[in-house]
């Protein structure tokens, strides 16, 4: 007599594969987010903050690479399991004891289990979506920043309960692991060289060293602007900390909207022309926001500045796993390096520069690096032509 096997509850449909990378993403927002929004909360001096900032930063680089790397290499479903699980269990653990030394560990950790998702996720939807891939991995990464909106306001309402929030969302997270443990697909890829060999590889490359760059030169571009903008127009605008703060939220809204419409209406053919154009835009939109005074009008300014470089992270994402698709999580994984540094390199940069100059002359940092990021492109990308 033959035994017949049940079959296992999976997950193969692609549009809920999709949805989850969204949510893990989602949940990516709000765990890199929760430093800073409940750093008031939780009573951490302005040193600490810094210390607990870069531990998830290097977390996250050291994650990012090695977890695109594996994504060429190994079932993406199983390596977002890994993730998830080591997520799940820090926002559970975060400051859930007073000493300092763990939740500097427990905080490295979190920035790892964010960095698998931000590593893994994009080169499922590669896998996932063939034809619209760009619209696919904007909105992916327009999530990141509805989650660290979400978690912020949320945080308004919980104030001293914060501890709430972050015990939800390892709750969130663990729940998505399960997702991920029955999730299966089939990778269209798959690496057939070392890791080492396809670093080699890439460290050539013109085009992933410009890539590199301008991954730098943009995000730092949106840190900077988030770090700064309610300081720019309190102190040389007259806004008071409600209509800054108003400011702040145009300026994630440029972002979310400029994910959405250009990711949709982007064709793999015309990636790198709308790279330069959105560098090109970015320049202008941020001589306008930072060099004249509009009035009611400069909310019109934010919103033009976040979403000329809403999309240029994740084309320049697109663009590079199309290029290179045998190794799609390796060179993701590689550029995607480039966040946490151009998150800390372009404000240092504004913040030495307005030591020796006043601080509207410092401004000038945003149109230059949004030209520089057009430079290196125009010369780094040249010769590359993508297929329809």
């Amino acid at each position: 007599m033959t035994q017949t096997t049940q079959p296992r509850l999976v997950i193969r449909n692609p549009q809920a594969l999709t949805i989850s990378s969204y949510t893990a993403m989602f949940f990516l927002g709000v765990s890199g987010a929760l430093v800073g929004t409940a750093a008031r909360n939780i009573g951490l001096t302005a040193s600490q903050i810094g210390l607990l900032i870069a531990m998830q930063n290097i977390g996250f680089m050291i994650s990012v690479s090695l977890s695109g790397a594996l994504a060429d290499r190994m079932p993406k479903p199983r390596l977002l399991v890994a993730g998830s699980l080591v997520l799940a269990f820090s926002l559970f653990a975060f400051f859930g004891t007073g000493l300092f030394w763990l939740n500097m560990l427990i905080i490295f950790l979190i920035g790892a289990g964010i960095g698998v998702y931000e590593g893994v996720t994009d080169a499922m939807l590669f896998d996932l979506h063939q034809q619209r891939v760009s619209y696919h991995i904007n909105v992916n990464h327009f999530f990141v920043t509805v989650g660290s909106i979400v978690v912020a306001i949320y945080l308004i309402f919980l104030q001293d309960e914060w501890r709430i929030a972050s015990i939800q969302a390892g709750m969130a997270v663990l729940g998505l692991s399960i997702v991920f443990w029955l999730a299966r697909m089939q990778s269209k890829h798959r690496a057939t060289g070392s890791y080492l060999d396809a670093l080699r590889l890439l460290s050539r490359e013109r085009v992933v060293i410009s890539l590199f760059v301008a991954a730098i030169l943009v995000v730092g571009l949106e840190a900077g602007s988030m770090g700064l903008l309610t300081t720019y127009l309190m102190d040389l605008r007259g806004f008071t900390q409600v209509t800054s703060k108003v400011g702040l939220v145009v300026f994630g809204l440029g972002i979310a909207a400029g994910r959405l419409v250009v990711g949709s209406l982007t064709r793999r053919e015309y990636i790198r022309k709308v790279l330069l154009w959105l560098f090109v835009l970015a320049a202008l939109a941020f001589t306008l926001l930072y060099f004249v005074n509009l009035g009611t009008l400069t909310y019109l300014a934010i919103f033009l500045s976040g979403a000329a470089i809403s999309a240029i992270l994740p084309l320049m994402i697109t663009f590079a796993g199309l290029l290179y698709a045998q190794i799609s999580g390796t060179v993701v994984g590689t550029i995607k390096i480039a966040i946490p540094l151009g998150g800390i390199l372009i404000p240092a940069m504004l913040a030495f520069l307005a030591g020796m100059v006043s601080f509207q002359q410092s401004l000038i940092v945003f149109p230059l690096v949004a030209l520089a990021g057009f430079l290196v492109l125009w010369v780094g990308l040249q010769s590359v032509q993508m297929e329809a």
